[in-house]
């Protein structure tokens, strides 16, 4: 049971309290970039959850056998290969992007016509390789690392979905001359922001962990 619970708390921790987008600021780019539209918001944060997800399944054992290796008697590094680790996670992000890229082209061309320059620069999307990074820093497990990278995933479809929402009510309030364009979008922004730390303590509270 203390394990479900754990599991719940990081994955609901992941989509409120620590969002990828809104409280630690990564992936801005495209969600500034794609969420005009609800379709293609929803299609990135689709794309970017399966990345996410795959390459935390490829990137863990790779750190945890290869890269860093413990002796399970002693308890101490067989090698430190670590200082490999950013380059190697961005090789296997950049091929699952690649992929996905060639999935969609073949398989749903609107989609990938829709997400345009912003589909394969996944690749680059910090959210990705902050996750699969952090996941090893705070010293998850396998599981726990996937169920971290899904709520990840979530929270940014959340996100997204919501500053969509967002975005398109105040094309329709028609701002002020001076804040049309890129500074209401970022003050917009800001707000959605400022709305999840309402979110703080209330997963803990829940789950008690």
């Amino acid at each position: 049971m203390d394990s479900i619970l754990s599991l719940a708390s990081i994955f609901f921790t992941m989509i409120l309290v620590d969002n990828y987008v809104l409280v630690k600021f990564l992936g801005i780019c495209p969600f500034l970039g794609v969420s005009k539209k609800l379709d293609s918001a929803v299609g990135m944060s689709l794309a970017v959850t399966f990345v996410m997800v795959m390459a935390t399944a490829a990137t863990w054992p790779i750190q945890t056998f290869l890269l860093t290796p413990v002796d399970a008697v002693t308890g101490e590094l067989k090698w430190d290969l670590g200082y490999l680790q950013t380059i190697v996670f961005i090789l296997i992000i950049a091929v699952l992007v690649q992929l996905l890229e060639n999935i969609l082209k073949k398989f749903i061309p609107a989609l990938y016509k829709a997400l345009g320059v912003y589909l394969p620069l996944i690749t680059t999307n910090c959210t990705i390789l902050g996750v699969t990074i952090l996941n090893i820093d705070n010293g998850y497990s396998f599981i726990e690392s996937i169920v971290c990278a899904a709520g990840a995933g979530i929270g940014f479809l959340v996100a997204m979905v919501l500053f969509s929402g967002v975005r398109r009510r105040v094309e329709m309030a028609m701002p002020p001359k001076c804040f049309e364009g890129l500074p209401i979008t970022l003050v917009s922004a800001a707000m959605v922001a400022m709305s999840f730390m309402g979110f703080g303590g209330i997963v803990q509270s829940i789950f008690g962990v």
